[in-house]
């Protein structure tokens, strides 16, 4: 990836535990800042990017409802950013909430538009959830608010789509509304990204790990080979892990029909296995009735995330900030469509003859195949 002088550097607010930043950093940008204000994602990123040797990346734990503008022009040293990016918060928009929008004062769609504004980014990745984006009338105005205000300062939008998770090799059903815009003359070279073709199950995704969890006993690859065939039989993706908040919702797979799916495949949604391991812990959280309960890392995994990047905060919390995280692989692929059309332009390399709407090329699911 581009390091240094001459990067494709970008920004991300909002940025949870890292999961647009590591698929962005996949893509081949250079992190010049990620804005977040929960204490715990906070500890995460700061130590996975030294961990990683992300150079530059400045860590800002600021509250976007209450900061200075100028504060974040002094991080960048009035260098040209190539990419802002964000997932802002999505209750205002989530189908399982109150759907307050534009009124609910977690809104942070004002404060990136502001963003873009002021510091001129040549793309802009918006994530949302896919209830921005339907049903039809209820967000409408409010989107098409947004559209005009991009376009004002000069956007072309590419694209406003819900991309599924699944489509990228993430073994869960993930539905984000993903926003992509950039400058006009940038734009004219942008293609759009491509799913995987292929459908990652839980029994491939987690197998490795499970193996490793019940071990050499007797016992353990008993209840291995029973958590397997009931993963294999099922042979698909996870249901949509929820992180909750910090008001809602604790260290668990989601509500009841989520439940009802994990439980389809071997695993105990009902709890989050205890990061110590101590005996009785395992004999609750390994050998349960229900089946397996899956650890941190192992929802991690569901997420996309790789097996390295390691969260930090006691259970709950770090089980909130995997809950709640942009599935990698689909931001390293969105952002490899921004960065190609970004470096095309830079060479100064013929325009598409065929100009795409939309973000990704037609790939239905049933053109998926089942990997084994």
């Amino acid at each position: 990836m581009p390091d240094g002088a001459g990067a494709y550097t970008s920004v991300e607010i909002c940025a949870g535990a890292g999961g647009q930043a590591v698929g962005l950093h996949n893509a081949g940008f250079h992190h010049r800042a990620l804005i977040e204000v929960d204490p715990h994602a906070v500890q995460t990123l700061e130590h996975n990017t030294r961990k990683h040797g992300w150079k530059d990346c400045e860590i800002l734990p600021w509250d976007l409802t209450d900061f200075e503008m100028d504060d974040l022009k002094k991080v960048l040293g009035g260098e040209q950013l190539a990419l802002l990016a964000g997932g802002v918060p999505c209750p205002p928009f989530s189908l399982a909430g109150k759907q307050l929008g534009e009124d609910d004062e977690r809104d942070l769609f004002p404060v990136m538009l502001d963003m873009v504004e002021e510091l001129e980014p040549r793309a802009v990745m918006i994530e949302n959830v896919r209830g921005l984006l339907e049903p039809e009338h209820k967000f409408s105005g409010y989107r098409d608010r947004i559209r005009a205000r991009l376009e004002s300062l000069g956007y072309r939008i590419l694209g406003w789509n819900v991309l599924e998770a699944r489509d990228y090799g993430v073994p869960q059903l993930r539905p984000r509304a993903i926003l992509v815009a950039m400058k006009e003359a940038e734009a004219a070279h942008f293609l759009p990204a491509r799913g995987s073709g292929k459908l990652v199950t839980v029994a491939e995704a987690l197998d490795e790990t499970m193996r490793a969890r019940f071990g050499n006993s007797a016992k353990g690859r008993q209840h291995y080979k029973e958590w397997l065939r009931k993963a294999q039989a099922k042979g698909t993706v996870a249901p949509t892990l929820v992180g909750g908040s910090k008001k809602h919702g604790g260290a668990d797979l989601g509500p009841t029909r989520a439940k009802r799916a994990w439980a389809e495949l071997g695993v105990d949604g009902h709890g989050v296995a205890d990061p110590h391991g101590q005996t009785k812990d395992q004999e609750r959280d390994l050998y349960g009735e229900r089946g397996p309960k899956l650890t941190v890392q192992q929802a991690a995994i569901i997420q996309g995330f790789p097996t390295d990047w390691e969260f930090q905060g006691r259970k709950t919390a770090a089980y909130r900030q995997v809950g709640n995280a942009f599935p990698p692989p689909v931001a390293q692929a969105v952002g490899e469509s921004i960065i190609r059309a970004l470096r095309a332009f830079d060479a100064d390399a013929e325009q598409p003859e065929e100009q795409f709407e939309g973000l990704v090329e037609d790939l239905a699911p049933r053109q998926l195949t089942l990997t084994r």
